[in-house]
């Protein structure tokens, strides 16, 4: 599999905000939050979801997936950041800086 030479990797972040107030709205944020788990994804952050590939191109599918099942309410953002800017951001846990370098999961499978 080809690399992105400008990146090396991607990350794909689906941030949204859904509402739960209704066991069908409960329902619906909890099927898209799953839908994302089975599509490869993990949570970073409550309602903010990350998934590694070593291309851009490898994000177009599940991109598109994520469109076509959009619940019918609340807000969903996509964002693509590359390899270098995912392992340079800033992490804080309990006012402590973390050091550790987060290595995305990749599993190929022929």
């Amino acid at each position: 599999m080809k690399k992105d030479e400008d990146s090396g990797g991607m990350w794909c972040l689906v941030m949204f905000d859904l509402p739960v107030k209704t066991k069908q709205q409960r329902s619906a944020a909890t099927e898209f939050r799953n839908m994302l788990v089975d599509m490869g994804y993990g949570m970073v952050q409550y309602s903010v979801y990350a998934r590694y590939t070593p291309t851009q191109a490898g994000n177009r599918a599940t991109v598109k997936a994520i469109k076509e099942a959009l619940p019918a309410h609340g807000y969903v953002r996509i964002l693509h950041v590359s390899d270098h800017q995912w392992s340079s951001a800033l992490r804080f846990s309990n006012l402590e800086q973390e050091d550790a370098v987060e290595t995305p999961e990749l599993f190929t499978l022929f």
